[in-house]
């Protein structure tokens, strides 16, 4: 290691020398108070901004231990370091002036919801930090400033560490209350299965959006209030006691009119499998955080997944217990998204009628006469969704707003009224009472088979340059490979698509070898992760990217959509 003094007179030896001059600054300088390390440096002023790190020791930090004694309030600590630095960064980037990506400043984005990120990573044995951003350094064209850099890791830098890293100079008041929360929110989860329920809205949430495209509260939204017959205590260990909306495990149906919060409401309970930030408005919307949306995918790759509990039979003899496609139906994609979340461990489906393929939700009385059963492949989702929770422990929330057909079966009924709940399941029912109901399969469905045992492409074989490019929430190609995640609709983080994308990548260099079934690949990942955080998925400390992690249902989804995937 060497001392700051070194590298300001390294600095001032390569000035106005050609950008690729820059490259002797990687290493580690000792800064009062924390560790520099240069991990990477930018080719030229336009590429890829450098990757930067700062080290601060626990001692020096200060942050007292019981502010991350257990994961959740580690994260959420993190979370808000983050946020923190990337404040105080804002407000240096691009005051040290030159071309390209020169005098940027940057850290993690934070959003409404508390990931865990590499950018700030907390050692929970001795409270050492490490804090990732990335630097622009300067040039002039393609020439070195390095008086520009100086000011950069001499001056702005410092200002970023001092204000963010060091718990002296923090409000401890709001990061007691931050911890606070985390723990509120993290018992609210634990309660969900001992009071038999899969979800929870606060009264007072907010849940409306400023718009589509914001994931910010919208100002004047209507708060939530549970309907008497649904409405739950809990006694909150910071809070203390809070009412709202329990949801029971079981089948429940959402309804009302066109533009009510049927759909609002299912995007909360979507996102509740994360905790979410002060001010949010769905602070106390907490979900099972092993549910899954569920939609149509039409398009989508399916390899050799067991779609016999819905599609049986088909007229070319398709084999559907391990049935494969390249271009997946409405049908065949939701019914192999179910069976894959039920393979990844779901307890709870998430449905939006809007978003599903018809003929595999439902099949009316009258279509059932005219097409008789030996001629349809399809056994609907509603002649299965009472066999998934009775035999399975699997829980469905529906977003239904043209089909009552689900009336019969639903334990529960909520009625969106210009975003009130009311409970209306006895009167849903008795109207229900008039029509006949869908007659159910005459045998149970089959279990499925999950034993799908991945190899590696032969792309990475002995191929230590894979190249990856994250292309927001949508996507991630790996070489030429293109994993479409668009409708994998709980991610909520470009940074997630980027851990997925290593997942893939570690996954095929040192965890598929044919032997292992998916379930049991997937564990090894998480053990990864767990043991040594996503960093462990990088090749090396100097190539650690931004990222987040992603849940286990999000992994298993990324293989399941990767057309490279040899089974």
């Amino acid at each position: 290691m060497q001392s700051s003094a070194e590298l300001r007179n390294l600095l001032n030896r390569i000035d106005h020398r050609g950008y690729p001059a820059y490259k002797d600054t990687k290493g580690t300088y000792q800064f009062p108070g924390y560790v520099l390390s240069i991990d990477h440096v930018q080719g030229d002023p336009f590429a890829s901004p450098s990757k930067v790190s700062v080290h601060v020791s626990g001692k020096t930090a200060g942050f007292p231990a019981e502010l991350y004694k257990s994961a959740h309030q580690r994260i959420a600590l993190q979370d808000e370091l983050t946020r923190q630095f990337g404040k105080k960064a804002e407000t240096f980037a691009f005051k040290a002036k030159g071309s390209g990506k020169s005098g940027l400043i940057s850290v993690s984005r934070c959003y409404q919801e508390v990931l865990e990120r590499t950018a700030c990573r907390l050692n929970p044995g001795n409270g050492d930090i490490i804090l990732r951003m990335e630097i622009g350094f300067p040039a002039n064209g393609r020439t070195i400033n390095a008086r520009e850099l100086e000011k950069i890791l001499f001056d702005f830098v410092p200002e970023c560490v001092k204000s963010s890293l060091f718990y002296k100079n923090m409000d401890a008041k709001r990061l007691r209350a931050i911890i606070d929360l985390a723990e509120d929110q993290q018992y609210i989860r634990e309660m969900l299965p001992k009071m038999g329920l899969c979800a929870f809205v606060a009264d007072g949430s907010i849940l409306p959006r400023e718009s589509g495209i914001s994931p910010r509260p919208m100002r004047g939204g209507v708060k939530f209030k549970s309907p008497a017959e649904l409405e739950v205590t809990l006694d909150l260990p910071h809070k203390g006691k809070i009412t709202g909306m329990g949801i029971r495990k079981g089948i429940t149906l959402i309804v009302g009119g066109g533009y009510h919060g049927k759909s609002t409401l299912l995007k909360a309970l979507e996102l509740g499998v994360y905790n979410h930030i002060a001010g949010d408005g769905r602070e106390y919307v907490i979900t099972d955080d092993t549910a899954m949306k569920i939609r149509a995918e039409d398009g989508r790759s399916i390899q050799k997944t067991d779609i016999s509990m819905f599609i049986n039979d088909l007229p070319n003899g398709k084999d559907t217990v391990r049935f494969c496609t390249e271009d997946a139906s409405g049908s065949t994609s939701q019914a192999a998204n179910v069976v894959e979340s039920i393979e990844a461990g779901t307890s709870l489906l998430l449905i939006d009628e809007d978003t599903s393929a018809t003929n595999f939700m439902i099949r009316d009385e009258l279509m059932q006469r005219v097409i008789h059963r030996e001629m349809e492949p399809i056994t609907p989702f509603i002649e299965r969704i009472r066999e998934l929770y009775d035999d399975y422990g699997i829980s469905t929330v529906i977003v239904a707003g043209s089909s009552g057909a689900y009336f019969h079966i639903a334990d529960s009924i909520i009625q969106m009224d210009r975003y009130i709940p009311k409970d209306i399941t006895e009167y849903a029912k008795k109207e229900a009472e008039n029509f006949p109901a869908i007659s159910g399969p005459e045998t149970p469905a089959k279990r499925p088979e999950f034993k799908r045992c991945p190899r590696p492409g032969q792309a990475f074989k002995g191929n230590d340059r894979i190249k990856m490019k994250t292309m927001g929430r949508e996507a991630v190609m790996i070489n030429k490979e293109t994993i479409d995640l668009r409708y994998v609709e709980q991610i909520t983080d470009s940074e997630q698509v980027t851990a997925l994308g290593y997942c893939m990548r570690y996954a095929q260099k040192r965890v598929l070898d044919g032997r292992k079934d998916l379930r049991q690949a997937v564990d090894e990942l998480e053990k990864v992760i767990e043991n040594g955080s996503l960093a462990a998925l990088c090749e090396s400390s100097s190539s650690v990217s931004c990222m987040a992690v992603p849940r286990r249902q999000e992994i298993f989804a990324c293989f399941n959509r990767y057309r490279g995937l040899k089974i």
